[in-house]
């Protein structure tokens, strides 16, 4: 028997937005730029991240227990990172169609049954990206189109192997990490 949930309890916002100026916008987010009244009644300027995506993630399962990782040089932390599947879907997409499409490119595999493993915010202070995990079953092999902008190496591993590399902090990306410890919890 799992034990009951605590009862969390939400605010009204304290946050009372004076003005707005949209600061720079290109194909992927906004930044703006926001005069508020802060909760402790002081004048603030607080900067918004606001994304034309959400992040998708996909956790691929086999029979055997084995995922897949992709691994890629990031740009803006200037690393090589360890992640489950995953990309941007359209906000006008159905979020699924856009996981089936990041599977497919990425790893070339295709999936015959789906689940919504979690949704989450990426980073909720400054910014409004949802982001929705998936675990894909009933592979099926194919060939990968990777992007331009990709220049991605494939690993298959047992899933533990994987949820152990995010305890270890050897995968860092935030989707990632949630989404295969939350697989964990929930197996």
């Amino acid at each position: 028997m799992k034990p009951a949930k605590p009862k969390l309890k939400t605010q009204p916002n304290p946050w009372k937005p004076r003005s707005n100026k949209r600061v720079f916008e290109n194909a992927w987010f906004c930044l703006d730029e926001d005069e508020v009244v802060n909760p402790g009644g002081g004048l603030s300027h607080y900067g918004k991240i606001l994304f034309k995506n959400i992040a998708i993630g996909v956790i691929p399962l086999d029979e055997q227990d084995n995922t897949w990782l992709v691994g890629q040089y990031r740009y803006v932390p200037d690393c090589y990172s360890w992640e489950i599947p995953m990309g941007g879907g359209a906000l006008h997409i159905d979020p699924l169609e856009s996981a089936k499409r990041e599977l497919r490119e990425e790893t070339g595999l295709s999936a015959g049954r789906w689940q919504t493993l979690m949704h989450l915010h990426t980073s909720n202070s400054v910014t409004d990206e949802r982001g929705i995990v998936y675990v894909a079953t009933e592979l099926t092999e194919g060939e990968t189109a990777f992007e331009e902008t990709e220049d991605l190496q494939l690993l298959k591993l047992p899933l533990k192997d994987a949820v152990q590399l995010a305890i270890d902090g050897e995968i860092t990306d935030a989707v990632s990490v949630a989404g295969l410890l939350r697989l964990a919890m929930d197996r």
